[in-house]
């Protein structure tokens, strides 16, 4: 790819990125640590991650610990995570947070593909308007007469393939979430 379209490419990634964040957040019935990112606790008076005080470990398909390295804090962790949309209530034994995700319901699931794909179309909507802003870009710049039409014409062919490539990669990441959800 050329430096000209560099930049966009680079956009369209962190698109990508922000799915495959989003995504990650999605309780699909297995345990996940991702879905405790959004969870902040006070931590002596700052909003803090939960992975910053306590190790999360996944310790079995669906049950995710919770050791806080400093035992004061199993209590505003507990708080927290109640206080949270993810829909889990903590177990507290005196040491180790457990949180056990229960197998969603075949009505949730497709509710949860539905969100998926909603999340998906997001990002290929957002990768096309990159396409868009690059394309104004090169006839800009062909106007201006910084490009031969050659140029733009060869541009515009490298966004586009760029453009296809992306959309297809977001298709690629919701199927494989799609699939986990509908995992029994």
């Amino acid at each position: 790819m050329s430096s000209t379209t560099k930049p966009y490419e680079e956009k369209m990634q962190a698109s990508l990125d922000y799915l495959s964040r989003e995504l990650g957040a999605v309780r699909a019935g297995r345990a996940n640590p991702a879905v405790l990112d959004k969870v902040a606790v006070d931590y002596y008076g700052s909003p803090t991650p939960v992975n910053q005080i306590a190790a999360v470990a996944v310790a079995e398909a669906r049950i995710l610990t919770i050791t806080p390295w400093d035992r004061q804090m199993l209590r505003p962790i507990v708080k927290a995570i109640q206080a949270s949309d993810i829909g889990i209530n903590p177990i507290d034994d005196g040491q180790t947070i457990r949180l056990v995700f229960p197998a969603p319901t075949e009505e949730r699931r497709r509710q949860l593909t539905k969100d998926v794909q909603k999340l998906g179309e997001d990002a290929k909507v957002a990768v096309r308007n990159i396409r868009r802003e690059a394309m104004d870009k090169f006839k800009a710049m062909k106007k201006a007469g910084e490009l031969t039409e050659d140029d733009q014409k060869k541009l515009e062919k490298e966004t586009q393939e760029l453009t296809d490539k992306f959309v297809k990669k977001a298709d690629d990441i919701c199927a494989a979430k799609n699939k986990e959800i509908m995992e029994l």
